[in-house]
């Protein structure tokens, strides 16, 4: 039984980043709700108690069900956990005059294990509408700042700690030290590598499927490439691989995915059912829909193929741990998320169990396993690449041509960044076709033609993204020879919008 922290979230835009600052100092942790109820064993090592949106003086405050007074193990309050601390310890939370965003540096630092090895000016990263004025008798404040009189503190004895700032962001220089300072003070040894992980699991598929047999769809993608040699390695034969090309995949991904599939020594059933999707979305313009008959259309060509096996009991995904979280809400209930990340669709008389090898593991977490289990860095460090492939990346109705013409267009501009040596410097990267026709002129003659954007993005986990900034002569490069070679387009587009306000895919 591995060690571990517990987190609960309070609906902080930041607590994922706080999970992968642990696990990144080989710690498990998980996410659970502010209301969950934790049941203590000898593998909890410590508490963390996230940031939120809210305010610990409003009416809707979120309060735990966790007494942090009686904790039997360390805890570690950010920003709003800190602030619950210092109120229900009775101390003092004041609204702020101004909201405190941004960058901001240590002036003062006090004695305290979890500061330990932080310098003093050390920058962090302030993002709070509260401020603690006083803090609990017999706690003492260990950090301030010019603005901030208590930006940190604690009960040394009782192991209980407040920080005002976000040590899991980048913009907190070291905050990966305040991190493993808790760990350390937690006892944590750093248990839970990516072997560690392979061996565990591989023990646990075999135990749990037994002789079964499993289905899984494969996409090419990181995630359904690492499940499924996962769970070879557990069963071998008794798993079956479906790949469907549903018409809206890269140029020659079907063919590719499939030798690089052969490598890996999986049994795949390849399925070309481009022409029935393409029919199905015939005169479709809306985004939802389109996904949701794209969705629809795949389980019945899955149901389809799945049904040709036999006797199949469990159904493998790739789902992995941002899926988990984000498919509850802080206060309990499913909340609405993209419909192709649902798996809610599958049709009941299929009756298969579901097995997830990586459900609790982030993307990068994901890779290093595909590292240590042999799989060819090509296929780990792809660019993610949606669901409903083209169908969310071109706007409106969808056709062979369009289809064709964005298939050559970003054939272009990906090799392009991987000769040019830029496709690893960027997170993702794709064309998107236009809904519009603009005029242009091509020797002599005058033309009204296509539009493409490209797209590509900076993120390490694509919850937040920057525009990749991509030199001028690059961009020139690409735009010149999806014109030159791409019939249909006379104008390239680049977007330079980062996420959030805007998304990474457009629709």
């Amino acid at each position: 039984m591995h060690q571990k922290i517990i987190i609960l979230d309070f609906g902080s835009q930041y607590t994922q980043l706080i999970a992968r600052r642990v696990r990144e100092h080989h710690v498990f942790c998980e996410i659970h709700p502010f209301s969950h109820n934790i049941t203590f064993d000898e593998s909890i090592k410590g508490v963390i108690l996230s940031g939120s949106p809210f305010s610990v003086k409003e009416e809707n405050a979120l309060f735990p069900e966790f007494n942090w007074k009686e904790s039997p193990v360390p805890v570690l309050g950010i920003c709003y956990g800190a602030q619950l601390i210092a109120q229900q310890g009775g101390g003092e939370v004041h609204r702020s005059t101004h909201r405190e965003y941004g960058r901001a540096n240590l002036t003062t630092l006090s004695s305290c294990p979890l500061m330990q090895g932080v310098g003093m000016g050390s920058q962090v990263w302030m993002s709070h509408g509260d401020s603690i004025i006083r803090v609990p008798e017999s706690f003492q404040i260990t950090a301030s700042t010019d603005t901030i009189p208590v930006a940190a503190f604690s009960h040394l004895q009782d192991k209980i700690f407040g920080i005002q700032f976000h040590p899991e962001v980048y913009h907190s220089t070291e905050g990966s030290q305040i991190i493993a300072n808790f760990l350390s003070i937690c006892g944590c040894s750093g248990d839970w590598t990516p072997l560690s992980f392979i061996e565990e699991t591989v023990t646990q598929l075999r135990e749990k499927i037994g002789t079964d047999h499993v289905v899984m769809g494969l996409s090419g993608g990181v995630d359904s490439t690492v499940a499924a040699v996962l769970l070879s390695r557990a069963i071998g034969s008794q798993l079956h691989c479906i790949f469907v090309d549903n018409g809206l995949l890269r140029k020659n991904e079907f063919r590719d995915v499939q030798v690089n599939y052969d490598q890996l020594g999986l049994h795949v059933i390849a399925v070309d059912a481009s022409q029935i999707f393409l029919h199905e979305l015939k005169g479709i313009s809306d985004p939802e829909k389109k996904r949701k008959i794209i969705g629809k259309t795949f389980i019945e060509v899955f149901d389809t193929e799945a049904h040709k096996l036999g006797d199949v009991t469990w159904l493998g995904q790739g789902t992995i741990y941002p899926d988990v979280i984000e498919s509850v809400s802080v206060k309990g209930p499913s909340v609405t998320i993209k419909s192709h990340h649902n798996v809610g669709g599958l049709p009941a008389h299929m009756k298969l169990s579901i097995v997830e090898p990586l459900r609790m593991l982030f993307k990068d977490e994901v890779r290093k396993i595909g590292l240590e289990l042999g799989i060819s860095d090509s296929l780990l460090n792809r660019h993610p690449f949606p669901g409903p492939g083209l169908g969310i990346r071109i706007l409106g109705d969808i056709t062979l041509e369009k289809v064709s013409i964005l298939q050559h267009a970003d054939d272009i501009f990906i090799n392009r960044l991987k000769s040019e040596g830029y496709y690893h410097q960027v997170w993702q990267a794709g064309t998107i076709f236009l809904p519009v026709q603009s005029v242009g002129v091509m020797g002599d003659e005058r033309t009204y033609e296509n539009v493409i954007c490209l797209r590509a993005v900076t993120s390490t986990d694509g919850m937040t993204a920057d525009w990749a900034h991509l030199p001028h002569e690059f961009l020139s490069l690409v735009s010149n020879e999806i014109i030159n070679k791409v019939k249909g387009v006379n104008r390239v587009v680049f977007d330079i919008s980062s996420k959030p306000p805007a998304t990474i895919e457009w629709e």
